[in-house]
């Protein structure tokens, strides 16, 4: 009987002892003790294909660190779901992600249009809408839009930049623009005539936008050339950034060619159209590029290179795309880890307007990540380079919205 009644006492201490560790333990939908389901929106079809490397190589990564154990004991699910970069294939794609599959969060989901129109959507829901793959500017809006944060440096920022380098050495300079007629597109715009002030009246001469659905981008082009500029700046997606590469030679226009960031990469877009015809082409950066033999004894490189082969074999190491989604989904973990064993929604946000001065891998030296509550502007600084023929060559200071960091 009394060894009954201590067998009892014993098993009521290691409970009430249990008690306050179990207790810290919180969950939303998608978490558990073994599981983190991440869900994401990714364009593998349609006029935005190119970008597809990016969900593929977030998925390998996802494997390495489940591989290594998972966070915190937690192995992801990682459900990544195609919309064609369609918004309202995008719209579809988050419901089923939020309401059917639970998913704790959506991370990178891909293109200004697509994350537009799910914005209200994942705000309403107050399910995290973490590090888009766009730099529009207003994901970093954490008053009116709180379950929402951006990751890389904004469109006007990377504009303004732009504009600062035209004003130094262009500054008479007849500039024609192409750009996406939608969000993305008008909000580079923005960042170059905001950045270029009262001298943008006379130095923008000619504009011209293309439809996502647009067959090509070649009238334009045409079109711009017919003005008399002498700087061309691309604000373009992959597809139709290697149109206006091919175009622009062969129409033999000698224009100062600016081209944005997001479709830069020498594996997705130069080397289809051609390297010697994207000869002389300026554009930003904040990641380490991939095909520049500086970095091949860098240590970050080195695990990068490793991580490729090991997890994604079949990725074309010369594609841009995969550095930078292998950036983002370290920074995806490091949210996680940070979050323990709290992995509510709430806490998921907090973490991430709580990223002090942390180094990845492949970001640029002298960039880091910082956020506050209202600072929802993980990456900020960007530098200039210029393409030679075979690689990116960086030059001048790294800048914040044009002005030296």
């Amino acid at each position: 009987m009394r060894s009954g009644l201590n067998m009892l006492l014993a098993a009521t201490i290691l409970a009430l002892a249990a008690g306050p560790a179990l207790a810290q333990k919180k969950y939303d939908p998608g978490a558990s003790d073994t599981e983190i389901k991440i869900g994401n929106i990714m364009s593998y079809s349609g006029p935005a294909s190119a970008y597809g490397v990016i969900g593929k190589t977030e998925a390998a990564y996802f494997a390495k660190v489940n591989a290594e154990g998972g966070i915190n004991g937690r192995k992801i699910t990682f459900l990544s779901y195609d919309d064609g970069y369609s918004p309202p294939k995008a719209v579809e794609q988050a419901r089923r992600l939020v309401e059917n599959d639970q998913v704790l969060l959506i991370f990178q989901s891909l293109g200004t249009p697509s994350n537009s129109a799910i914005h209200p959507y994942m705000n309403q829901k107050k399910v995290p809408q973490l590090f888009p793959a766009t730099g529009a500017t207003k994901w970093a809006d954490p008053e009116h839009f709180p379950w929402t944060m951006g990751w890389q440096p904004n469109y006007q920022s990377e504009g303004n930049i732009y504009a600062k380098y035209l004003l130094e050495h262009h500054a008479s300079g007849k500039i024609a623009v192409l750009y996406q007629n939608d969000d993305y597109g008008k909000d580079v715009l923005k960042g170059v005539t905001d950045g270029l002030g009262d001298k943008a009246k006379t130095m923008i001469v000619a504009q011209a936008s293309y439809e996502v659905s647009d067959p090509t981008v070649d009238p334009q082009v045409v079109q711009l050339q017919g003005s008399g500029a002498d700087v061309f700046i691309d604000i373009t997606t992959p597809k139709f950034g290697a149109q206006a590469i091919r175009k622009v030679a062969d129409i033999g226009w000698k224009a100062e060619h600016i081209l944005n960031n997001v479709a830069n990469s020498v594996g997705g877009v130069l080397k289809p159209v051609g390297l010697d015809k994207a000869k002389g082409i300026l554009s930003t950066a904040y990641y380490k590029d991939p095909t520049d033999p500086k970095w091949q004894n860098d240590k970050d490189f080195k695990e990068w290179a490793a991580f490729m082969d090991k997890y994604y074999p079949d990725g074309d190491k010369s594609n841009s795309f995969t550095v930078y989604a292998y950036i983002v989904s370290q920074l995806m973990v490091q949210v996680l880890r940070q979050a323990g064993d709290d992995l509510t929604r709430a806490n998921i946000m907090h973490q991430a307007a709580n990223l002090h001065d942390l180094e990845l891998g492949m970001l640029l030296p002298g960039i880091k990540v910082n956020t506050s509550p209202t600072d929802f502007r993980p990456v900020k600084q960007m530098q200039m380079e210029r393409f030679d023929g075979q690689l990116w060559q960086l030059f001048g200071p790294v800048m914040i919205g044009g002005a030296a960091s």
